[in-house]
């Protein structure tokens, strides 16, 4: 039975995360988008309101809501800024959600409990400098030494690089064999060898903290091995699904602020003796961004159902992440439009919301890499194979129940 509503559970959520970006973002986002700072304190607060762990389960310290609370809570950040959505993809997306899929016991009580209840920040190393698209050309490696692996390398454009205190790091166990040599770690920011640096002048999401994580001879235990050796390139391609969902669930937010701002706008500007929103290719404009989010909505919340069921999304997800991002950009693009030279100065917040949508169309997977996946699988070319592990359906205590049954 196809049910578009939200619940009440739902609504509440929403209604609370737009009143924290009302008060505590919108209001300085300006002033931390052009000081190129990072305010964790926001961190802090949204840990307050059980904001860091929303669809993990109460087991495991979160809230216990569904995949599409998380989709609700990331199109709302993302409408106050870009920044903080992002946060909270790397921080439960990217890593918590990997570590409830992925993780054994002992790790998921270790590291998966706090940072659902907001006490430790994670983040996600995948990327490096000759490494984006291309996985298999990282670099890094991990050497088995006794009890111990020793990780040697380096990671770029790592989101909470200097924030975050433990770090899915991914690395060649046996580069020999490509692919199948990759395995993933969980690395704390004490262990000795282990340094970051943020990266400054970025075009947009000035706010946000990325940059470069650095490996000398980092000694991590085998305990902290996610999976088994050689599974981390399916650990991290299943870690990539979550995070493209909130990218995508962002974008919405991105297209929601560029509607509001463009909309109040045309009520304000009058040109030719009436409204700006008279103009008939202005309200061509407000059409596509209307057109753009209710359709990205749709792609992002079925994405989201499929992961309540527990099954595979990769394609629904890639295809989510790819058109929102892209209705995103076109949106921020108008909404400079709209504002004519007014749009071009950082009076007026949609130059940030331009400059912040052209990240998105670049990271977690370029939007060339996301065409070439629907390609394929249109024409027979991919398939998803089943995975060793899944994310638990949701609800939660159901889930479990018919595991013991």
């Amino acid at each position: 039975m196809m049910n578009f509503s939200f619940s009440e559970e739902q609504e509440m959520l929403r209604k609370m995360v737009r009143s924290f970006v009302d008060k505590e973002i919108i209001p300085n986002i300006g002033e931390w988008d052009a000081n190129q700072h990072f305010e964790r304190n926001i961190m802090k607060r949204m840990a307050d309101l059980d904001l860091m762990g929303v669809c993990i389960p109460e087991e495991y310290g979160g809230s216990g809501m569904d995949y599409n609370s998380l989709a609700i809570v990331c199109e709302e950040l993302e409408r106050g800024d870009t920044a903080y959505r992002t946060a909270v993809s790397v921080h439960t997306g990217l890593n918590s959600m990997t570590l409830l899929q992925w993780g054994n016991e002992e790790q998921k009580q270790k590291y998966l409990v706090p940072q659902a209840k907001g006490e430790k920040v994670g983040a996600f190393g995948l990327t490096e400098p000759n490494a984006g698209s291309d996985v298999a050309a990282l670099q890094t490696t991990a050497v088995k030494d006794g009890d111990d692996y020793i990780l040697n390398g380096s990671k770029t454009w790592i989101s909470l690089c200097d924030v975050a205190d433990n770090f899915l790091v991914f690395a060649y166990t046996d580069k020999s064999k490509k692919h199948h040599g990759i395995s993933c770690f969980i690395v704390e920011r004490t262990m000795p060898g282990f340094s970051s640096k943020a990266i400054k002048g970025k075009l947009g999401i000035r706010a946000g903290n990325t940059g470069e994580l650095f490996f000398d001879n980092v000694r991590v235990p085998k305990e902290n091995l996610v999976g088994q050796e050689g599974e981390g390139f399916k650990i991290a391609m299943a870690a990539l699904d979550n995070g493209r969902f909130t990218v995508a669930a962002g974008a919405c937010g991105t297209i929601m602020a560029c509607l509001e701002e463009s909309v109040k706008y045309c009520h304000e500007r009058r040109t030719f003796g009436k409204e700006i929103g008279k103009h008939q290719l202005v309200q061509q404009m407000i059409a596509k961004m209307e057109a753009g989010l209710q359709m990205s909505r749709l792609l992002v919340f079925k994405a989201g159902w499929l992961k309540n069921k527990g099954a595979r999304n990769t394609r629904e997800t890639s295809l989510a992440k790819w058109q929102a991002c892209d209705f995103a950009l076109q949106a921020a693009n108008d909404a400079v439009q709209i504002h004519g030279a007014y749009g071009y100065s950082n009076e007026y917040p949609v130059e940030r919301f331009l400059r912040n949508a052209k990240a998105p169309v670049i990271y977690e997977g370029t939007r060339e890499i996301h065409t070439i996946m629907q390609g394929e699988y249109v024409l027979g070319y991919r398939e998803d194979k089943p995975l060793s592990k899944m994310l638990p359906a949701w609800p939660y205590e159901a889930s479990k129940q018919e595991i013991i049954h």
